[in-house]
């Protein structure tokens, strides 16, 4: 719940808005001229991902697949190998799927309705609300770590999110957001922006700057706790399953005909760790082996032995 007297957040929509239009990094996916589909591609790839790695591959994919019908009539080895470094490279397939299903469902046209958008494949709440709002300018509350953040400190006067709560976190920003949709969808994305750029985490905080400070009851109660850290630095990347996962699909993005086992053995010396995370993209349909024996991005190689979704490895099981 939001408290009325002086310091009201709900006085921040004008100051948020205005200080975005001023400020607000020049992002492709923002220019008026991108459609529905470019919003909810860009959704989808930021996801756990920089939006520096995003901007590039972004451009390139709404240039070769403006539309959902184009990307679906891809093969999805394609799609994987145009998804690049990106990262999470499930995302990419089922992006594949979802083009196809909004392709055949709805003439190729991105819904407008979150509970529509919730139909389709691996769109979740967060995405569908963030189309719904930034595509089609509606009264959607969005959330993600940096609004949670800004959410925290401005109604909380908390340094950071407590644990995530998806029923208390709509109820806040709801309660904060205008009532014209697009004035809504306006303070959503400014929001956004402040905790990307302003309220952060990892650096000080540029309070100064923020056109939030005079509500903010974290910075008029002096930022308490202000050095405490959110949670524990994430673990390293290096030599993990997801590291040794993606030099696997470097390999078959490489080359245009499947790779042998011997090509993977060169990827990565730890056999064991290799076949643990073949076995895993190969259950997950990242990968498919061929008749032959050899391996392959989806619909690149000859019939896949087994099935897809199937474990083609004996003994090892799925590592995530």
């Amino acid at each position: 719940m939001v408290d009325a007297g002086a310091s009201d957040p709900r006085s921040s929509v004008g100051a948020a808005i205005a200080w975005f239009d001023r400020n607000a990094r020049d992002l492709p996916w923002r220019h008026p001229s991108v459609t529905a589909w470019g919003v909810l591609v860009s959704e989808v790839m930021l996801q756990q991902t920089q939006v520096s790695r995003v901007a590039p591959v972004w451009t390139a994919w709404l240039d070769r697949w403006p539309r959902p019908s184009a990307l679906a009539a891809e093969p999805a080895g394609e799609v994987l190998r145009a998804w690049g470094k990106l990262g999470y490279p499930r995302r990419a397939l089922r992006l594949h799927e979802c083009a196809g299903v909004i392709a055949r469902e709805h003439g190729d046209v991105v819904p407008s309705e979150v509970d529509t958008l919730l139909t389709l494949p691996g769109i979740g709440s967060y995405t569908a609300r963030a189309v719904a709002a930034f595509a089609y300018r509606r009264r959607s509350p969005v959330i993600d770590t940096n609004v949670r953040r800004v959410i925290a400190r401005m109604v909380h006067g908390r340094p950071f999110a407590p644990t995530v709560s998806v029923a208390r976190d709509l109820a806040d920003v709801d309660a904060l957001l205008p009532a014209e949709p697009a004035t809504a969808a306006r303070f959503s994305i400014a929001l956004m922006e402040i905790g990307a750029v302003l309220c952060t985490a990892r650096a000080a905080p540029r309070c100064a700057d923020c056109p939030l400070r005079i509500h903010c009851r974290w910075f008029r109660a002096g930022r308490p706790e202000a050095g405490a850290r959110a949670a524990r630095p994430a673990p390293g990347f290096a030599g993990t399953d997801r590291q040794v996962r993606g030099m696997l699909l470097d390999v078959l993005r490489g080359q245009p005909e499947p790779a042998s086992r011997a090509q993977l053995d060169r990827a990565w010396t730890d056999h064991a760790q290799r076949d643990r995370c073949l076995d895993s993209l190969l259950v997950d349909g990242l990968v498919e082996q061929t008749a032959d024996g050899r391996f392959a991005l989806p619909g690149e190689g000859q019939t896949a032995l087994p099935g897809e979704g199937q474990s083609a490895l004996p003994g090892e099981g799925r590592s995530g």
